[in-house]
């Protein structure tokens, strides 16, 4: 499984969405997506990729796209 695959993975699980779902999803876009839901999505990309991310960056991931960003700052890289 590519890194791409369980970071689509990570959301399909813990929002209950499709893959398809994910393009353009923003924080707040869904009601999964509320406060509960992104600490729920950062444990999961957490445990995924074994990092841990800091607070300053789990507040920036505002959006599927801009978790890949921050992902890349812990050498995850999602293509």
């Amino acid at each position: 499984m590519t890194n791409l695959e369980k970071y689509i993975k990570a959301f399909e699980e813990t929002f209950n969405i499709t893959a398809e779902q994910t393009k353009g999803l923003k924080y707040q876009a869904i009601s999964e997506w509320d406060s509960v839901g992104h600490m729920s999505l950062i444990a999961a990309l957490e445990d995924e990729f074994d990092i841990m991310i800091d607070t300053d960056d789990i507040i920036d991931f505002s959006s599927f796209e801009k978790g890949k960003e921050i992902l890349s700052k812990y050498d995850v890289e999602i293509k």
